[in-house]
């Protein structure tokens, strides 16, 4: 595997100086040696003066290869320096900058990009100045200039199977950044499309690995990490599963996050109902537990003063209709007997 070092750049403003004082130097000479020349006789040739106008023209020439090495670089920048196929380092340092002209400036073509080059040719839907376009991206290769900023990666919407086996949607989004320039460069073809293929990997298999609610897991569900109701948890999990897969390209996660997650629509209905069932199911058992302990408190408050006493039989049928009173859903009506209880 391929590990960065950093080397350092020359100021461009200085050898802009010396380019500039070597362009003047070269105009000099061949103006002088082109005066010279016209000046002198035209039976007599100065063989020095023709030296000088050859020279000077080579020169020239030969000027502009040095001119070829300046470049610049903003904030979050870097340029990977390959000399002849051979990595020589990279360069983190920001400004208008100076280098070895014959570096390479693309990293050539990559199978990633041929790829795009026969889609857009296969699909006749795509205009020509599209397939153009997309021909001259490929052509042009990966630039040795990296982006080392923090970037960001909208997953799409995926239909996955939790670990139960229900089908739900789920989408992440991915804050990433390179921070080693020549893993990613040039130890994976295309580590943009690395990363978004990995990302949605890392995203099916995290999903796999955890239920969507409690109300779908077997096993001991006070415990148990579920998609719902554990979003940190599953957030982490998901950025170390990142992490260890981009490792590899020299791709650092700073933060992963689930931005969707629901039922597949086939589905959605049923777990609906399911969920509601559950709510109601939850309110009555509340309720019962809170009429039962009112029946118990006014049976004890009635036969605390001894005033009034009540057997077994009229116990019961007291606790049966203040469970009716509290437990039913309409207004109760009751019913006044001014008769005798027997």
């Amino acid at each position: 595997m391929s590990v960065e070092k950093q080397i350092k750049a020359k100021s461009g403003w200085g050898m802009l100086a010396a380019v500039s004082i070597a362009l003047i130097a070269i105009i000099a000479v061949f103006v002088g040696s082109i005066v010279g020349m016209a000046s002198t006789p035209e039976n007599e040739t100065n063989p020095l003066l023709v030296i000088l106008l050859v020279a000077s023209i080579i020169l020239f020439v030969v000027w502009f290869v040095p001119v070829c090495g300046f470049f610049a670089l903003q904030p979050g920048q870097a340029r990977v320096c390959i000399l002849f196929g051979d990595y020589k380092g990279t360069v983190r340092d920001e400004g208008f900058l100076w280098a070895n002209p014959f570096y390479s400036r693309s990293m050539g073509t990559n199978s990633a990009a041929e790829d795009a080059v026969a889609s857009a040719v296969s699909k006749s839907g795509l205009s020509l100045s599209k397939s153009i376009e997309t021909a001259a991206k490929a052509a042009s290769g990966l630039s040795t200039k990296v982006s080392i900023r923090a970037r960001t990666l909208n997953g799409e919407v995926l239909k996955v199977n939790d670990k139960v086996g229900n089908p739900i949607e789920i989408a992440n989004v991915v804050v990433w950044h390179v921070e080693d320039t020549a893993k990613a460069l040039f130890d994976v073809d295309n580590y943009e499309q690395f990363v978004a293929t990995q990302a949605e990997t890392a995203l099916r298999h995290v999903a796999s690995v955890y239920a969507y609610d409690h109300m779908e897991d077997t096993s001991d569900s006070s415990s148990s990490i579920t998609l719902r109701s554990n979003i940190e948890e599953v957030s982490e999990a998901l950025r170390r599963e990142l992490s260890q897969r981009l490792a590899p390209a020299g791709v650092a996660v700073d933060d992963a996050r689930l931005t969707h997650l629901a039922y597949a629509p086939e589905i959605a209905q049923a777990m609906l109902r399911r969920q509601q069932a559950e709510a109601v199911i939850a309110a009555r058992k509340k309720i019962v537990e809170g009429a039962v302990s009112m029946v118990e408190m006014a049976v004890d408050e009635l036969s605390r003063g001894g005033q009034i006493s009540l057997d077994e039989e009229r116990k019961a049928q007291m606790a049966s209709n203040l469970m009716v009173v509290l437990c039913g859903e309409s207004e109760a009506k009751p019913i006044v007997n001014t008769g005798s209880l027997y």
